[in-house]
């Protein structure tokens, strides 16, 4: 299985807790993505994802001017998106687990 795939399904939880943390454009997203150890993220999977955030009204974008070149879109977490955040923190932690423990009994066996 292809690593893309796994992180898929939980790409959405990473992002939100990124921006939760601090607000980020899009391409700093991916980098900071990439520092976590998610080097597989590309700007053609981030953008889409940032924008489905944005419908579901789970993050809000402003345009700010940036030093570097042209206006840049930051993101930051809406009330919706940090109740969001906190099931999929849930979530995470129960599926987190027991695939772990599926894992480390596998290898003990």
């Amino acid at each position: 299985m292809d690593a893309t795939q796994m992180l898929k399904g939980v790409l959405e939880g990473c992002i939100l807790k990124i921006i939760q943390k601090k607000t980020v454009y899009g391409y700093e997203m991916i980098t900071l993505l990439s520092e976590y150890g998610l080097n597989m993220v590309s700007e053609g999977s981030i953008y889409p994802i940032l924008l489905k955030l944005q419908k579901q009204q789970l993050i809000t974008g402003e345009m700010r001017p940036s030093s570097a070149g042209p206006k840049r879109k930051y993101y930051s977490l809406t009330p919706t998106g940090k109740a969001y955040l906190q099931q999929f923190e849930k979530q995470w932690s129960v599926i987190a687990t027991g695939v772990n423990n599926i894992m480390k009994k596998e290898n003990e066996g």
